[in-house]
């Protein structure tokens, strides 16, 4: 008896996943943890810093605020400087930028200098995130996106759950500068990774223009729901220890802790659920858990409501980024991810900046915890491109366009 040739052979196996953790990927890693740790230990420190020379709320609100500025500023200009320069240079000048200046954030006094470093080192900022961002995206295969960026997530998110209270800690028992050449070295150390990455291979096609990118919304929607979330976020960081009564330092210490680590929990589960189910679906339940933690934190008389306020408000910041972001890429060629990066950065900072600045005025006319209220119903008004971007057919790895 002959086997017909037209019987079905064995079944073939599925196809490899592609690899996550590329050696490209893991020496990217190295300046993505020395830059997130040397912004981080210094973000709440610089406002505490400038409330002791005598600005109080307003000077902690303008350290932040020229940080973000400058970010935002150089966050508008990257993209073209990545694409002239290449990644190397970017990412080596931006760290410079970031480490260079906190060496010497003390070594003079008043409010004009501090505003001088937080300047610098908001544009070398800017230039670390632009370019890393636009090479991080490059490196991560498309299928597993939504998980790359949450792991890079939860790797940046690592630095910043333990160098934000960690800077505050080490402040009160140390000085302000000790931690302020810390965290210059985190940055400038980063450096000898660079050499190491990939260049201009990875740009190949059309750019796309940060201002054509703000006037697409299929990547404006989702970048004003994060801005909100962020505008929060800005607001924790500044004066959270501002707020809370002074008997209540640890209690700070705590809440800072909580509110980044909740944020990589939840980035990581975003990321897994929105290459399964879909990036839009996470938008829209990440932005309203975010302004319910916010309206918790209100109550700052209360150690337990500020601890649970801030972790909720984390668990929805840590969707939002991730989905917002993973959303983003998705809807744009490889050529783009230069602008998503800039456009999603931009909102993450110009968010805290304006929040930082805004809060430090509204809770000079209302108080803390009604300031806390206004902005839990201020990031309300993200519903409306929230709603819109939600997914029209719920299913496996279907996004709202």
């Amino acid at each position: 008896m002959t086997m017909s040739t037209d019987s079905p052979g064995p079944t073939p196996p599925p196809a490899a996943r592609p690899a996550l953790l590329t050696r490209p990927l893991m020496v990217r890693l190295v300046s993505v943890i020395g830059a997130s740790a040397s912004f981080y230990l210094l973000l709440s420190v610089v406002p505490l810093y400038a409330g002791e020379t005598g600005a109080g709320g307003g000077g902690a609100g303008a350290a932040t605020g020229a940080l973000m500025l400058a970010t935002v500023l150089g966050e508008l200009v990257a993209p073209r400087f990545v694409t002239r320069c290449g990644y190397r240079v970017a990412l080596a000048a931006g760290l410079f930028l970031l480490g260079a200046p906190a060496l010497v954030l003390t070594a003079f006094s008043g409010m004009a200098w501090i505003v001088v470093v937080c300047l610098l080192r908001g544009l070398g900022f800017a230039l670390t995130v632009v370019a890393g961002g636009a090479l991080t995206a490059s490196l991560i295969p498309a299928e597993r996106r939504g998980e790359g960026l949450a792991l890079v997530g939860i790797i940046s998110g690592v630095p910043s759950l333990i160098a934000l209270p960690l800077g505050v800690w080490l402040a009160a028992h140390v000085g302000y500068g000790p931690v302020a050449v810390a965290g210059g070295a985190l940055a400038l150390a980063a450096i000898v990774s660079v050499p190491w990455l990939p260049d201009r291979e990875l740009m190949a096609g059309p750019a796309i223009g940060v201002l054509a990118g703000v006037r697409e919304g299929r990547l404006l929607r989702p970048a004003l729901v994060f801005a909100s979330t962020a505008l929060a976020a800005g607001i924790v960081v500044t004066f959270l220890p501002l707020a809370v009564p002074s008997s209540s330092a640890g209690l700070v210490a705590v809440a800072l802790f909580a509110q980044p680590a909740a944020s990589t929990v939840a980035r990581w589960v975003a990321g897994r659920q929105g290459d399964r189910r879909g990036s839009s679906r996470l938008v829209l339940p990440g932005l309203l858990v975010s302004a319910v933690g916010m309206l918790v934190t209100a109550l700052t008389h209360s150690p337990v409501a500020v601890v649970a306020g801030v972790a909720l408000f984390g668990v929805g910041f840590g969707i939002t980024q991730n989905a917002t972001l993973t959303l983003m890429y998705a809807r744009v060629p490889a050529s783009g991810y230069g602008t998503v990066s800039a456009l999603w950065n931009f909102a993450y900072d110009a968010g805290m900046g304006i929040g930082a600045v805004g809060f430090g005025v509204v809770a000079g006319l209302t108080g803390y915890p009604w300031a806390f209220v206004l902005t839990a119903a201020l990031m309300l008004a993200a519903l409306g491109p929230a709603w819109r971007d939600r997914p029209a057919k719920p299913g496996p790895g279907t996004d709202a366009s």
